[in-house]
């Protein structure tokens, strides 16, 4: 798959995959690509929490096969999918705002889809977050906007 103009995008792919670490590849890449260049799953790992469909955004970091379902001190955490564990109310976790998709960062409280697409752009354009107050500096996302999300988010 080549990528528009010769353009790539940098993923970090960590977890249960045969050589994980960062990769290149090709703009318009997907996760499922992304798995390819890490050689692939291993074997045994659930991956239903992942859409291996979903287009790569240069600076994200795909975790696979993390234990959240494992975790039951933390009820409602957040899958590696960035689904939570009951689905009314949104997530419960902190949402990774370098891999979150549309949907994920819309079911954040005070963020509809208009908010989510300012966020993901502004993930494209300056190659992800490095600190959860870079999010202030997002079209919409005023002083208090930023302290409801604060807690819900990392990078």
């Amino acid at each position: 798959m080549a990528g528009r103009n010769g353009q790539r995008v940098v993923v970090d792919i960590v977890g249960k995959v045969r050589t994980p670490g960062v990769r290149r590849l090709p703009a318009g890449s997907r996760v499922a690509d992304a798995l390819r260049a890490a050689g692939g799953v291993r074997e045994g790992t659930d991956t239903s929490g992942l859409n291996r469909a979903r287009v790569l955004t240069d600076g994200e970091q795909i975790a696979v096969g993390k234990p959240p379902a494992a975790a039951p001190a933390s009820p409602g955490a957040v899958a590696p999918g960035g689904t939570a564990g009951g689905a009314a109310g949104g997530p419960a976790g902190p949402v990774s705002l370098n891999s979150a998709t549309a949907t994920q960062l819309d079911a954040l409280p005070g963020v509809g889809p208009v908010l989510a697409q300012h966020i993901l752009d502004y993930r494209t354009q300056h190659g992800g977050f490095t600190s959860i107050d870079e999010l202030r500096r997002v079209n919409g996302i005023g002083a208090r906007r930023f302290a409801d999300l604060r807690p819900l988010v990392q990078p």
